[in-house]
């Protein structure tokens, strides 16, 4: 998982890479890198950190040229070491890459180049592809066009990858991995017209143009982007851009508008964009479903849903991390508002599932990104086997949108923290909208979006009791969530929050499961977190909790009714809708886990060895 970009362009490169870099950081920062071409040759500049650490330090905005490629990393073949950075450059130095994804044929393919001479300064299976290109641009004449053709045949992986050409062309391929191309000045293409031969027009020769992973490496430059198709590349020169098959016909491309909402991705007066993102939860849940589509969307995959329910053969739900725990959530709702039977698998067990997703049957797939390998190879599978797949996706042009029948925009805008906020309290409102809108709109009075931001907006009026209670918990070991029923998925995705932002231990396990093997770990060491809000689990939860208190260990209550039990109590609204609690109970869990990190002088947004969408497997 990292993220790659590219310039060419009438602007000095280097400092539109850096700036790119910063807005993507998100995706990778273990290490950092650029590499230009200017009338003084190529140059390569890249070292270990983040960011700013390593533009500082090495002077990437100085850099000349007005070509350029750049990188941030999180590491997956090699170590977090200088060497590994990226780009990586080929044994003449004629080619220098930046990739995203893996390279499943690399040992092979070094073993084969390192035989014909060429040599390898890293561990990674980046450098395979930079001499790959070095061997077959002789091949080709010099040709980039035909050097990418050679060298995308003989890879195997999923990837995408910005190649940068001693001549100053830069040429960007996508398979399975995402590449979208920022282009400034319009575009060409756009309307199917016929360049030389009958080809596809290159865009304008003024450009610029920025091969990124995201959207958010270049929409400070412009809003206008290509979206590559699969198994498709592209080449970048002074004469405009041209799209190419893996086979070297020329292909046509559309250039599309991109969200400006995405250029907004910035702090404001908030210490961390993850503290931004949690209270944009009132404003996000209220209009979550309301993009990519809208109501529309959620009517049609209601439809596809319904006959799943009627015909008796259920549906299926994937998601990875966060989006699993939605998942979870999910099952319940769509089964007890629309009497709809929905298995959830986490992504990366789709693989080893014993039943696989039958033809005529759905798949909901969820997924903040649209771009995490393991929901799309489930989405893969589910579209194989004859199934259809509905999306609940962020980024409505994502590769996961692109494998769905039907695509149901979160419309909760970006979302920078790594660790996943608002995304999920508005995966859980668009769930409670399918669900109404499968029941015939109304399920048993049906989800009221505007109460649960209401309730949201009150839970985030007084951080203060959060803060206390994260200084108090600093420094234990072990925290323990427990929810019963619906509220299990909650307690698990509460405690994910609390390891992902502060590396303390946290597990969440449904709420009688306790006495059953793990009560042998409670001491008066520990805090138990039970989320108890006053619905049909309340008497068994304050049961379960009078029985951990009895071990010594302290009790903190999630809940809109005190107790006794209570050591601490975190007071949520009541809601009249007991199917509205889950995407309420979870926000002052979520502040608990970003104040903890404070505390623990952990960096909330960018927590170790963690990417925002991990998409390599």
């Amino acid at each position: 998982m990292c993220s790659i970009i590219g310039y060419m362009g009438p602007d000095r490169a280097a400092p539109i890479l850096v700036r790119g870099l910063r807005r993507m950081e998100y995706r990778g920062y273990d290490s950092v890198g650029v590499a230009t071409k200017s009338a003084r040759g190529m140059q390569v500049r890249k070292g270990v950190g983040r960011v700013g650490e390593v533009s500082g330090s090495h002077r990437l905005e100085e850099m000349g040229g007005s070509v350029g490629i750049g990188h941030t990393r999180w590491a997956t073949h090699g170590g977090v070491t200088d060497a590994n950075a990226h780009p990586h450059s080929s044994s003449s130095g004629a080619v220098a890459v930046v990739h995203n994804g893996t390279v499943d044929n690399f040992s092979e393919l070094k073993a084969e180049l390192l035989a014909d001479g060429y040599t390898f300064k890293s561990e990674t299976d980046t450098e395979v592809i930079s001499n790959l290109l070095q061997k077959s641009l002789g091949e080709a004449g010099g040709s980039a066009r035909g050097a990418m053709v050679r060298a995308v045949a003989r890879l195997r992986g999923r990837y995408a990858f910005v190649a940068l050409f001693g001549n100053g062309t830069l040429a960007a391929a996508r398979f399975h991995r995402p590449l979208i191309v920022g282009v400034g000045g319009g575009g060409g293409g756009r309307d199917g017209g016929q360049g030389p031969g009958g080809a596809a027009p290159a865009a304008p020769a003024e450009g610029p143009y920025l091969p990124s992973s995201d959207v958010m490496g270049f929409i400070e430059q412009t809003d206008d982007a290509v979206y590559v198709d699969n198994g498709h590349f592209v080449t970048i020169d002074r004469s405009g851009m041209r799209a190419y098959s893996f086979d070297g016909a020329e292909a046509q491309y559309a250039v599309t508008k991109v969200s400006r909402e995405f250029a907004d991705a910035y702090k404001g007066d908030y210490a961390h964009y993850t503290l931004k993102e949690i209270s944009e939860q009132p404003d996000t849940v209220a209009r979550a479903g309301s993009g990519g589509g809208g109501g529309g969307a959620v009517a049609e995959a209601a439809a596809l849903l319904r006959a799943c329910r009627d015909s008796g053969r259920g549906a299926y739900i994937t998601g990875s991390g966060t989006s699993y725990n939605a998942a979870l959530v999910a099952r319940h709702v769509l089964s007890k508002r629309a009497g709809l039977r929905a298995e959830p698998v986490m992504s990366s067990e789709m693989p080893h599932w014993p039943e696989p997703v039958p033809g005529g049957s759905v798949l909901l797939a969820l997924s903040q990104s649209g771009e995490s390998a393991d929901v799309i190879e489930a989405a893969e599978m589910a579209r194989g086997a004859g199934a259809s797949v509905v999306s609940i996706v962020n980024l409505t042009a994502s590769s996961l949108a692109q494998e769905s029948s039907v695509v149901i925009g979160m419309n909760c805008g970006p979302e920078i923290g790594v660790a996943a906020t608002k995304s999920f309290t508005s995966q859980l409102a668009v769930i409670h909208r399918l669900a109404d809108e499968i029941a015939g709109g109304g399920g048993g009075g049906g989800f009221d979006p505007a109460a649960a931001a209401a309730a949201i907006s009150d839970v985030l009026s007084d951080h203060a009791r959060i803060r206390g209670l994260a200084a108090r918990l600093k420094d234990v070991s072990d925290i323990y969530v427990l929810g019963r029923g619906v509220h299990y998925p909650i307690a698990a995705e509460a405690a994910l929050k609390i390891k992902e932002l502060t590396y303390i231990h946290a597990e969440g396990m449904a709420g009688g499961e306790l006495k059953h093997g793990p009560l042998a770990l409670i001491d008066s060491s520990v805090y138990v977190i039970v989320i108890n809000p006053g619905d049909s689990t309340f008497d068994d939860m304050v049961t379960g909790a009078r029985e951990i208190r009895a071990r010594g260990a302290k009790i903190i209550g999630v809940s809109d009714k005190d107790s006794d039990v209570y050591d601490h109590w975190v007071r949520i609204p009541r809601m009249a809708d007991e199917s509205a609690y889950p995407a309420v109970e979870i926000v002052p869990l979520q502040l608990l886990a970003y104040y903890l990190a404070l505390e623990r002088d952990t960096d909330p947004d960018h927590p170790r060895n963690l990417a925002k969408s991990v998409t390599v497997k």
